[in-house]
């Protein structure tokens, strides 16, 4: 069985040439899988159904040809908070599991993955309810990293995360609602990418707040960027971009970022700098009001959401949500429009700088079985602006933690074209980053 470098475009080459087939693929997938020391990279799988799927690619009568096949072949997992008929969907608790039972329909995602070819490996762990950043669960036990099971994936998307670093699929699909593809990316060393809020179709996918919901993806390579946009619909909200000045976060705002990240994001600069933007430090001393923004709006939709099912729950997990039960109307008027004068105020910067640029996540990684009962908080600190914002969010994998690269609203193919730029420039350099 050939075995070959896990990019898309590797994977695509190779499948144009016939140097491999779907069928070849998926087995290496198979094999590969739950691959972490806590055998939990995936919720569901049928090794039957993947081959399957397989068997029925292989079918395309031109699967390069022009049409709708721009996935075709290529393994891709997807986050267990989407449905696929036929498999039940968790959402991250035996509760939803069972109480469920098996979908009937595919989600208009998993519809679209499949209609372009995708082989799906698998539906993957995440935090209970995807409300979460750490990848932990009492139910299903904690995401470790392949490769390293002292050190927890991050999440909510934690085991799309794994199934990369596993290398049982090559594009991982996940969500973000406070930094749940951001913050797995930038602890394993991943690219990832964060759509503009209300892009793709949430039919037969579960919400935790809508208000911040997002879709997104988890892969290696920043050049595969671009192709994967296509996943979530493209939608013209905003003319082509041309991008030429980049905001930097001041240190201000960093004061307790690991120093290594620090060194990071002033490298990312100076490799952004190269493409031939004008890199600016600002002051966003405002975004310290972000995090008490953002919780209680998304407790107290979320609360909704699971209304009357709250017992079901780990105790944390409990806990917010009746605690977003008991905020008032009043207080949330009050809270949303706090969230829109946010908004304005960052598309405001966003019309000075084009891009906006700061680490995903304070820390390199987070220990499995420590006191994370303060991380969310910490993280969240850096992830929850661009929430708020509901801006489109490229992760850049560094040699320590990862960087969030933002656009503007509908800016979500060009910020993809300009990330893929700089992996084009560090692929062509051999320039070594953490994979």
């Amino acid at each position: 069985m050939t075995t070959l470098p896990w990019t898309m475009r590797g994977l695509r080459s190779a499948l144009a040439s016939r140097a491999i087939r779907p069928s070849e693929l998926a087995e290496q997938a198979l094999a590969r899988s739950n691959a972490n020391a806590s055998r939990n990279t995936y919720l569901w799988q049928d090794a039957d159904w993947t081959r399957t799927e397989a068997t029925r690619s292989e079918a395309a009568p031109d699967p390069f040809g022009v049409g709708p096949l721009q996935l075709w072949g290529l393994p891709i997992s997807v986050k267990d908070c989407f449905d696929l008929a036929g498999a039940p969907t968790s959402c991250g608790v035996r509760y939803y599991r069972d109480l469920k039972g098996p979908a009937l329909h595919d989600s208009w995602l998993v519809r679209r993955l499949r209609a372009a070819g995708a082989i799906i490996t698998g539906k993957t762990h995440l935090h209970p309810l995807a409300y979460g950043i750490t990848g932990e669960n009492s139910e299903f036990g904690d995401c470790l990293q392949p490769g390293d099971p002292t050190a927890l994936t991050g999440g909510s998307s934690s085991g799309a995360a794994a199934s990369i670093l596993e290398g049982s699929t090559v594009a991982a699909i996940g969500t973000d609602t406070g930094g749940s593809i951001r913050v797995p990316a930038a602890l394993c060393g991943l690219a990832g990418y964060r759509a503009s809020h209300g892009r793709g179709d949430w039919h037969g996918a579960a919400h935790l707040a809508q208000s911040f919901d997002t879709m997104g993806v988890l892969f290696r390579d920043l050049e595969d960027g671009p192709l994967l946009a296509s996943i979530f619909e493209h939608t013209e909200t905003a003319p082509p971009a041309q991008f030429q000045r980049i905001a930097v976060i001041d240190n201000r705002f960093l004061y307790d970022c690991e120093p290594e990240i620090v060194s990071s994001l002033h490298t990312t600069v100076e490799e952004i700098e190269c493409l031939g933007l004008l890199a600016k430090t600002v002051n966003v001393d405002w975004w310290a009001d972000s995090f008490e923004i953002f919780a209680p709006i998304q407790a107290w939709e979320a609360a909704r959401i699971h209304a009357s099912h709250f017992e079901h729950f780990e105790p944390s997990i409990r806990e917010r949500l009746e605690w977003g039960a008991h905020i008032s109307d009043n207080e949330i008027a009050t809270l949303r429009q706090r969230h829109s004068d946010f908004r304005s105020r960052t598309n405001e910067l966003f019309a000075q700088h084009d891009l906006l640029l700061l680490p995903a996540c304070p820390v390199s990684r987070l220990t499995a079985r420590a006191d994370h009962s303060q991380t969310r908080s910490r993280l969240l600190r850096y992830t929850t602006p661009f929430s708020l914002a509901g801006v489109p969010v490229v992760t850049i994998p560094c040699a320590h933690g990862g960087m969030q690269l933002a656009a503007a609203h509908g800016c979500d193919e060009a910020l993809l074209r300009l990330a893929a730029r700089l992996g084009a420039s560090r692929n062509a350099q051999s320039q070594p980053f953490r994979s």
